[in-house]
């Protein structure tokens, strides 16, 4: 371990003195092991039932809003979007064009088309009224753990919403290429549901296969949570509107709610991610986590990627625990290669052997606890991780904070 010696002892004992007290008062404010995001969907008529829905939301301080699509009722016309949308979630908006406040400082609302939207030519006060990323009917955009891809599922859109199609070889190759923990797909249509739309097969991609962990839905005015083949869909759409009833179950239907109004409220770490849908009085309907096995875990329907990779840990800094993502890629014949994951301290002495085994390719994730080879905790400080497989070895920095 000499070149780590050499390499970071002099640098980051520099390091230590001059940048680390400043970075340890600041980093409580701006770290975020965890976000807090809500979720609804069919919401876009203003009116009591919207506005019990964004008090709701309000109370929970979230960092942001996902949407599942109509967020303009009835026809998405623009003499109506600002009643519908600007009066109750002005203040997460940026840059906000309406007339009912001063708006967020940076946009902390992120919508998805729905079929009501589109009922006015190209969507036009849609696209207006809001400033997204990449081409604004569908996008990604990373928060903390959880990468987010929205997608336009209406028929409507230029790129088709096919699994075969322009938008579907878009998520396929964003979600191959994504190292955040969780990956979440959103839109409109939901692929199964038992309520009056019921399935939609065009919607019926293999989300799982492409290495997503949920879809969630609108369109039906009701809440319903399936697991199909092991993946998770959840069919939220009580923002406001009206309320649907239910036929009969879908294969995989867990949970089905139309009692009232509500939104989700969605808590992801690295290691997890927690989906709850209150009713607007605040009951608790449903509560639903995914996780991540402690220890090492390979992102077996992820394709593997194309080259060796060795990620920034998250969270980071963190406390008391962080995750280590690396990647492997395929060799030929010879699939498995010998890999060590190692913790050092800044003078590159062995702190812990996290990972000394034989994988084939793909994607892992590592979790340290913050302690030695003997269990005992770690001092906050920095510290420095390596990945050493088939002649790549690559190191990274991470700041443990008790």
């Amino acid at each position: 371990m000499k070149f780590i010696h050499d390499t970071w002892n002099q640098m980051t004992r520099q390091w230590l003195r001059l940048v680390l007290p400043g970075l340890l008062m600041s980093a409580f404010v701006l770290a975020q092991p965890t976000v807090r995001f809500a979720a609804i969907g069919d919401y876009g008529s203003e009116g009591p039932n919207l506005s019990a829905v964004a008090g709701l939301i309000d109370s929970w301080n979230v960092d942001f809003i996902i949407t599942q699509g109509d967020n303009n009722y009835p026809n998405g016309e623009a003499a109506t979007i600002d009643d519908n949308i600007g009066q109750y979630f002005h203040q997460y908006i940026f840059p906000y064009p309406g007339n009912y406040g001063a708006g967020a400082d940076s946009n902390r609302f992120f919508p998805s088309l729905g079929n009501h939207d589109w009922r006015t030519a190209n969507a036009q006060p849609y696209l207006d009224y809001f400033t997204l990323p990449g081409n604004e009917r569908y996008y990604e955009f990373r928060r903390g753990p959880v990468h987010f891809f929205a997608i336009d599922s209406d028929s409507h859109e230029p790129d088709g919403n096919t699994a075969n199609s322009t938008q579907a070889q878009w998520l396929q190759y964003q979600l191959s290429v994504s190292t955040a923990p969780w990956k979440i797909v959103y839109g409109h249509h939901p692929p199964y549901s038992s309520s009056n739309h019921g399935n939609i097969p065009d919607l019926q991609w293999p989300y799982k296969q492409w290495g997503a962990d949920a879809y969630l839905a609108g369109h039906d005015h009701v809440y319903e949570r399936i697991i199909r083949d092991d993946f998770l869909y959840i069919v939220n759409g009580l923002g406001g509107r009206s309320i649907y009833d239910f036929g009969s179950p879908v294969a995989g239907s867990q949970v089905r709610y139309r009692g009232d109004f509500g939104a989700m409220l969605i808590t992801a770490c690295a290691d997890r991610i927690n989906f709850r849908f209150y009713n607007r009085s605040g009951a608790l309907i449903d509560d639903y986590t995914l996780s991540h096995p402690v220890g090492i875990a390979g992102e077996s329907n992820a394709p593997p990627p194309q080259q060796f990779f060795l990620a920034q840990n998250y969270p980071n800094p963190f406390n008391p625990s962080t995750i280590l993502e690396f990647g492997l890629p395929p060799r030929g014949l010879r699939n498995a290669d010998w890999v060590k994951l190692k913790v050092y301290d800044p003078l590159g002495q062995e702190i812990k052997t996290l990972l000394n085994k034989r994988l084939n390719a793909g994607t892992y994730r590592v979790q340290w606890d913050g302690r030695d080879a003997w269990g005992n905790p770690v001092p906050s400080g920095v510290y420095f991780y390596q990945l050493q497989a088939c002649g790549f070895r690559q190191v990274r920095k991470m700041i443990l904070i008790r």
